[in-house]
């Protein structure tokens, strides 16, 4: 009986060897970065190579290797982009990065960025709300990957908060933790989406079509902003009652997302850092999932134990909604203070087709390490897993 499982047993360590190398991997390059580009003089030397020994050889491990280093350099680019500046980082630029990687893997992406006046033409009044008072004028990221050989059995779409500096407008950020001095992190969530992108760029699976796809913009203050009691539109006709300048991402994804609807895709995986209230439920290390389809819950957290990255699922308490009625519109755009990240999940489901699976991440609390002071470039990982577990 034992000679009968030798042979399982002998795959199964092997296996875990070489998951155990690509954890090794991805913790030693991750775990010795630094980002040191907006410093004068770089105190850390660079590492140039990693020596591996007792894991053996062959084809493999050499995929495994590969597949780690793809990852990591991903997780890295997405850690970049929320660590440089909003001065640095406008909306402008975060749509060039994103067009920088569909060049560089032009055999299988393809890039569309749309201006102010083509996003008023598809009606997204809700997102360009947000944008009226910057000076940086917005920029709608879509990037399209297409496998190189082969049918497309699946249509994904991976949806990023791209919030390159977040004022709160006329509800303003003030006082002690308001975090305004760290808000360029708000569009982590399209780091995470772009940082899948250039890692799956690399990776080339088949047999799926993914479509990024980053409403880019500021939330600033002027005399054409956005001001609270306003009623915008979004581009499913729906309107919304602004009770709150501050509640800006949900506003910007609201268009997002009927936009990832129309591509005809099957799921929808959306990533922001969208509410305190999670951070509050939930502390600085894990991320809140939502989702009214258990099958993509299962595929998510799945994908979620192989990264690492930390995720709890919350309910969508249908109830609440009660608090998100607006008396002039259709809804206002944030609810009470309880349940405050419950409230914010069950308005962006507001803006997704009933016959698409949906999921919303909210990574407002894993998106920075406030020991290091840096970004994490979380988000990254699990979303190539899914995207891998999708392919055939």
């Amino acid at each position: 009986m034992l000679l009968l499982f030798l042979p399982l047993l002998k795959d199964f360590l092997r296996n875990q060897s070489l998951v155990l190398l690509m954890q090794l991997h991805l913790g030693a390059v991750l775990g010795l970065f630094e980002d040191q580009r907006y410093k004068s003089e770089s105190k850390k030397p660079a590492v140039r190579s990693i020596d591996i020994i007792g894991l053996g050889t062959g084809p493999d491990l050499e995929k495994k290797l590969k597949y780690a280093g793809d990852v990591s350099s991903g997780i890295i680019f997405g850690g970049e982009l929320v660590n440089s500046p909003a001065n640095v980082l406008t909306p402008g630029v975060l749509a060039e990065e994103a067009s920088k990687v569909a060049s560089t893997y032009s055999d299988v992406f393809t890039a569309k960025i749309l201006d102010a006046d083509q996003c008023k033409e598809l009606k997204m009044g809700s997102y360009l709300g947000v944008a009226a008072a910057s000076a940086n004028p917005p920029r709608f990221i879509h990037l399209t990957y297409k496998p190189p050989s082969g049918s497309v059995k699946v249509k994904l779409a991976l949806v990023g908060k791209g919030l390159t500096f977040d004022s709160g407008g006329y509800n303003i950020k003030t006082g002690p933790g308001c975090s305004i001095e760290l808000m360029k992190f708000d569009m982590g969530g399209s780091a995470a989406v772009l940082g899948a992108a250039k890692a799956l760029g690399q990776i080339k699976p088949l047999g799926v079509e993914v479509h990024f796809i980053v409403a880019a913009c500021e939330n600033m203050i002027s005399g054409t902003g956005m001001r609270p009691g306003d009623v915008v539109t979004a581009s499913n006709g729906k309107t919304i009652e602004v009770n709150n300048t501050d509640a800006e991402g949900r506003l910007t994804l609201a268009d997002a997302l009927v936009y990832a609807c129309n591509q005809g895709v099957e799921k929808i995986i959306d990533l922001a850092t969208l509410t305190g209230a999670c951070v509050v439920a939930l502390g600085p290390s894990i991320a809140g999932v939502f989702s009214p389809n258990d099958e993509l819950v299962k595929e998510v957290l799945e994908a979620s134990e192989v990264s690492g990255e930390k995720l709890w699922r919350l309910p969508i308490e249908e109830s609440y909604w009660e608090s998100m009625k607006s008396g002039v519109a259709d809804m206002v755009n944030t609810g009470g203070r309880p349940g405050g990240s419950i409230t914010a999940a069950l308005f962006l489901k507001q803006f997704v087709d009933e016959k698409v699976q949906w999921l919303h991440i909210d990574m407002a609390g894993p998106v920075w390490n406030d020991k290091k002071r840096s970004a994490t470039g979380f988000g990254v990982f699990t979303l190539v897993e899914w995207v891998l577990k999708n392919s055939f």
